[in-house]
């Protein structure tokens, strides 16, 4: 399908800098770019890479001025990450299968009522009590356990499993391998030091418009719920411990871990392979570098690094003297082989 600069341009509100009647079908990184492409320029490291893309049409900002000769028609944007997004989720809305109706075999429990607009994959379980949404999509080798809720139009790909009585809210979106409502790591030592399994007797409860990515758990509460705030995005192969509470419209990378019971406010912004100690709390507007180790509280609006965490700025001025380091054990060495040599010569 084939859209005019003039045409993208009246659907993102932008204006046209050069040749309104060019077409593209299809979207590129602007290094990559090729004739037919819509690309865009957010990163100003990237800038360089406009004067040579093949794409026939970027987005830039309102106020960028090329500096030398550009041949792609630019199409000028509030915030070019953003309208690329709008357009993306529009193109994929358009061209993604609409899947509806029961296939077969699956398994829906007797008295388990389905809006008609509801898409049930082959070899999905649905247990009894369980309440689906208008326009879900339970995708196949799902798992719906007993009285869980599904909210409206949240997809559910293949291979997720949603324990029993956990609740997912409206619109959200859960990858292949997800498990919601797994046990809590919860066991007691008695005094032979043989650990009894607590039993976990809570559930999750996650809110609107949360994505979780593939192979990401969320542990159901030992008592009370494990919850996950409106809007928050999970990356793959996360783990959520039991009774943890994550806020509103966070993103976590790759790989974090959060031990049981934190609490992590909203509007925040984790880097992969980060580790949560459990029973602290994080406040709103926290900013973690990757690879860092949470050991205790952090304030509202720190922005922290390393493990065990630091400051993002006093990270970097550490990291500085970690690579000066063998220069300086050198100066060291010198300067005790002159002492030494000192001493020596004194003593005859």
């Amino acid at each position: 399908m084939n859209f005019t600069a003039d045409q993208i341009s009246h659907l993102v509100n932008g204006t046209v800098v050069g040749d309104g009647s060019v077409t593209v079908n299809t979207f590129a990184k602007i290094e990559e770019g090729h004739a037919g492409a819509l690309s865009f320029l957010a990163n100003p490291k990237y800038t360089h890479c406009i004067y040579s893309t093949k794409s026939s049409i970027v987005l830039v900002r309102r106020d960028f001025e090329p500096e030398y000769p550009v041949s792609a028609t630019l199409i000028k944007v509030d915030d070019p990450y953003q309208t690329l997004t709008g357009l993306l989720t529009m193109v994929n809305d358009m061209m993604s299968p609409k899947p509806v109706g029961i296939e077969q075999p699956s398994y829906i429990a007797p008295g388990v009522e389905l809006p008609e607009d509801v898409y049930v994959g082959a070899f999905a379980y649905i247990a009894a009590g369980a309440v689906i949404g208008r326009g879900a999509k339970i995708y196949p080798h799902t798992y719906v356990g007993a009285d869980a809720v599904i909210g409206e139009d949240t997809v559910i790909y293949p291979g997720a499993k949603i324990y029993h009585r956990c609740r997912i809210g409206a619109r959200c979106i859960l990858h292949a391998g997800v498990v919601i409502g797994a046990d809590g790591f919860g066991f007691a030592p008695d005094a032979n030091g043989v650990y009894t399994k607590i039993p976990q007797m809570g559930i999750v409860e996650i809110a609107d418009d949360v994505e979780i990515g593939a192979n990401t758990t969320v542990d159901r509460a030992t008592m009370g719920s494990t919850r996950i705030g409106q809007g928050t995005k999970l990356d793959n192969l996360i783990m959520v411990a039991h009774n943890v509470e994550i806020g509103e419209h966070n993103v976590f990378a790759s790989q974090t871990g959060i031990a049981g019971s934190t609490k992590i406010g909203s509007h925040c912004q984790i880097g992969g392979q980060s580790g949560f100690a459990g029973h602290i709390h994080v406040g709103d507007h926290v900013m973690v570098g990757a690879q860092s180790g949470i050991p205790g509280n952090l304030p509202d609006d720190s922005k922290v690094m390393g493990y065990p965490c630091v400051p993002v700025k006093e990270f970097y001025r550490n990291s500085a003297y970690v690579r000066r380091l063998g220069e300086l054990f050198a100066k060291i060495n010198k300067l005790e082989g002159g002492i030494a040599a000192g001493c020596s010569g004194n003593e005859k």
